[in-house]
């Protein structure tokens, strides 16, 4: 972008100083922001690369003869805090006795 000049009142041409401060700006602007989504795609690369392992995983433990479904819910228990797991229990107890599973 070629640099403009703004006139003094005597018409005399004066440089902008505003300019080079806003290419600098840009290209700072320009390599933070190449450097999240540099950072971005290598945590998706990342993340491809641990769900292959966990599918590996649940691959040997099925080839072994455990259930994945039901380990697949353990998992998910497991995060669970106690209060909250005993809530979910407790509203799968009332929803299967009303159904009459019981």
């Amino acid at each position: 972008m070629p640099r403009r000049s703004a006139a003094t009142s005597d018409g005399k041409a004066r440089p902008n100083i505003e300019e080079p401060e806003t290419e600098t700006s840009q290209t700072v602007a320009a390599g933070q922001l190449r450097a999240f989504i540099e950072r971005i795609e290598r945590l998706i690369e990342e993340r491809q690369t641990i769900t292959d392992d966990i599918k590996e995983v649940y691959a040997e433990l099925k080839g072994t003869g455990f259930d994945t479904v039901a380990t697949r819910t353990l998992i998910r228990l497991r995060r669970m805090d106690q209060a909250e797991r005993a809530e979910r229990e407790a509203l799968l107890d009332l929803y299967k006795n009303s159904l009459g599973m019981v």
